[in-house]
């Protein structure tokens, strides 16, 4: 029987994004201070509609605004890793990442009383001791990379890549990658990001982003009998009036193409039944 799933979730990194980008004055923190605002709408939203999320939070945030947080957990859905900061793994020297990764670690602890079984790289940018760092400390799966868009996959260690010839592919783990897209994130779409080197456009109309992100599902389950797809939303992105309004209907599409709404947690324990790490079991 064919089974398609649609993993949402969100990334509450309020200012903590921000900050990681040397934007530390008090527009831009005001700016991720908005999260706050939109994360009750959001869950109201959620508890609506019945559907489970899952919540990438940095230890930092857990820390800035834990009743919110603890309101996450009390409705049942998903809390998994997002670094302490906001600041990327691959900008951190190994024993650095791997504190972080801890600390983190126990934040969470405290606040669900369990370990956290995913993790989501703060930017979406691993470092070369990531993966091993995850399989180390126990995690289930990670959702930072892009090697597909509706199937999960087992991440692999010791790659390497050259400039000139063939990239040498190291072998597989047991840890699970639930692979996201930048076209599925809310934040390239529709935030207007101005750095001293670069700048981000958004505001896109949701409209436009509405349709492609149903007609990516709708792929899905023309093509595949199983399937998980996965959105990657930000409280003060997504908790803005019309963008809201478009996550509602985001949700009622999904409905009518008949979607299993699962966490990023269940649907890995799903394909990890289906897919058996050899040698696992």
């Amino acid at each position: 029987m064919a089974r398609h799933i649609a993993c949402i979730t969100f990334d509450f990194d309020a200012m903590s994004g921000l900050v990681a980008r040397g934007l530390t004055s008090p527009t831009p923190v005001s700016r991720g201070e908005f999260g706050a605002v939109a994360l009750p709408r959001i869950l109201d939203l959620l508890k609506r509609r019945g559907i489970p999320a899952s919540f990438f939070i940095p230890g930092v945030i857990i820390d800035t605004y834990p009743a919110l947080c603890e309101r996450i957990v009390a409705e049942g859905h998903e809390v998994g890793h997002h670094g302490w900061t906001h600041v990327p793994p691959a900008s951190l020297k190994p024993e650095e990442e791997e504190a972080t990764l801890v600390r983190g670690t126990e934040r969470i602890v405290q606040l669900t009383g369990v370990k956290p079984r995913g993790y989501r790289s703060p930017s979406w940018d691993l470092s070369p001791v990531t993966l091993p760092l995850l399989i180390k400390y126990g995690f289930l799966y990670e959702s930072s990379m892009m090697g597909h868009d509706h199937s999960p996959y087992r991440t692999r260690t010791g790659d390497v890549v050259h400039l000139d010839r063939a990239i040498e592919f190291g072998p597989q783990s047991p840890l699970i990658e639930m692979p996201i897209s930048w076209s599925l994130d809310d934040f390239p779409h529709f935030e207007f990001l101005r750095l001293p080197t670069s700048v981000t456009p958004g505001l896109m109309n949701a409209s436009g982003v509405l349709e492609n992100w149903v007609d990516d599902f709708e792929y899905m389950r023309r093509t595949e009998e199983w399937g998980v797809l996965t959105y990657t939303c930000h409280p003060y992105v997504i908790g803005r009036g019309h963008r809201m309004l478009m996550l509602e209907k985001l949700l009622d599409a999904l409905v009518e193409k008949s979607a299993v709404f699962l966490t990023l947690e269940a649907a890995a324990k799903e394909y990890d039944s289906r897919s058996p790490f050899p040698g696992v079991r």
